[in-house]
Order: structure tokens, then sequence, then C-alpha cells
């Protein structure tokens, strides 16, 4: 049994501040700490359920958060930035499942803990007319290789996105948003116990997930929070530009898509 860990920081038990999201911040070192606590809880799940690979991609920010002196022997870390498949460096077919750890609500979405997709920058990716997450957009890459996804951890908002735009998973609320930045808590001991039962069932259904696949060809539609971004995005070959905040473009498959999904990203980062 070989399974990939997807493992965000938003969406972490404990996380529910910008600076506990944010590299050089004072608190940002204690909740690497708790990050890499939740995702061993998960590997060693995992491994008493009779998975014999995992292999974890750290997903947030740098991408470097994930603590490897404290990390589960059992595991395999992808650590730093930038990556070919960013959030879902390393997936194949040759995994039995994929989880999402600490992953959060898609930009737009209220009472979530720091909702956004992606980057700040971005109020809505749309593909093929449906409005995703990153649980959403990166469930349809693990679809590219027939892997589906089991298992999605975060607050209630995260369950609720996903469910709108993956198939059936194993949804474990760590945590219950009542704010932007305010959620209510619970000791580790307790989200612990829920991650485990999380992971036994979502092990125990293994074989009724199906991969989230996407149809081809692929539309996707990018609205931005300033009109900047969109235009330098918009400098692409066969990218439209459909308003000011708004540019559109058609792949041939999903990886095509986000790929160019990726690149347009990179240059609204170029926008002032």
């Amino acid at each position: 049994m070989k399974i990939y860990i997807s493992a965000d920081m938003e969406g972490i038990s404990g996380v529910v501040g910008l600076g506990h999201v944010s590299p050089g911040d004072k608190e940002y070192e204690r909740f690497r700490k708790l990050m890499t606590r939740e995702v061993n809880a998960v590997v060693e799940a995992a491994v008493q359920c009779g998975a014999k690979q995992v292999l974890i991609n750290d997903s947030h920010n740098t991408m470097d958060n994930i603590l490897i002196e404290e990390l589960h022997p059992k595991a395999v870390l992808i650590s730093g930035s930038p990556k070919p498949m960013s959030m879902m460096e390393g997936i194949d077919e040759s995994f039995d499942a994929v989880f999402f750890v600490g992953y959060h609500a898609r930009a737009g979405s209220a009472p979530a803990i720091m909702d956004h997709t992606y980057t700040g920058r971005v109020f809505c990716v749309e593909v093929n007319g449906k409005k995703l997450s990153e649980a959403g957009l990166n469930a349809r890459i693990a679809g590219c290789f027939n892997v589906p996804v089991a298992l999605v951890t975060g607050d209630q908002l995260t369950i609720e996105c996903a469910k709108q735009e993956l198939n059936d998973f194993v949804g474990v609320i760590v945590k219950e948003a009542v704010g932007r930045y305010a959620a209510k808590i619970y000791p580790f001991e307790v989200v612990e116990e829920k991650l485990k039962a999380g992971v036994e069932e979502a092990m125990r259904r293994l074989k009724e997930f199906k991969p989230t696949v996407e149809r081809e060809p692929v539309e996707v539609k990018l609205t931005f929070y300033s009109s900047a971004f969109a235009e330098t995005a918009s400098l692409l070959p066969n990218v439209e530009r459909l308003d000011a905040r708004t540019i559109r473009y058609t792949a041939k498959n999903y990886l095509e898509a986000y790929r160019l999904l990726r690149v347009c990203l990179s240059l609204s980062s170029l926008a002032k």
C-alpha cells in the first residue's frame, strides 16, 4: 500500500493567524512543529492500517516547513520550491491514494480560516465552469494518474468545498472556523483521535473511492483581485482577457491546463 500526502499549513488544527504560517514571523517556528506533528499523526495511522510507503510533499508557501529531523521514520519528504508539479510533486500512478492534510477552503469562502486559492492575488479559479479550491485543482492532477483522493483534513469550510469539487472521500474537521483568523480549536490529543479515525475509515474504504478526472478539453477562467495581475498574465499566447480582472484559456488536457495556470500566477506576481 502506497500513500501520497500533500500537506498545507492553513488547515492544521492549531493554526488561526497569518503569523502562524509566515516564515520569519516569531510564531512560525512553533507552528511548523505543529504541522510536522499533525502530518506524523496521519502517517502513523496510515502505517498502522497497512501502508508500506508514504510520500509527503510539503505544499505550503516556500514548501520547506516540515521538520525533517522530527519526521515520522516511515515517511519520505519532498521539500523546497519551486517544484514542477508544485503541491502535487511526486504523484504518479504507483500510489493507491492521496491524502490532503492541513488544506483550506477556496477564495471567497466564509467563515473559513485564511481562504484563498494558491495565492492571495486570485479571486476565483474556474475549470470547465466549476469553481475550485486547491483541493479540487490538486485532486484533478491525481486523477490524471488514476489515483483517488481518500482523505481531506482542515476546517469545516475546507471539507464543504472539497465535497462540492471531488468524488467521495473521508473528511476530517480538525477545527471549526468562526472567522478568517479565528477558530474553535481542540487539544492535540482530540485532533489525533479524529485523524486516526479518519485515516482508518479511508484505508478501509479505499477500493470505494474513484479518481476525480476532468473532462477534456479544459477551459480555465482566472479572476484576479487586481486588473494589473490580469494584465500581465494576459501577455501569454492563447490567453484571452475577458474583462479588467479575468482571463481565459483552453488546454487540450488537465496537466497542460494546470501548468499554464502556474505560469499565469507567476506572471501576475510581477505586477505591482
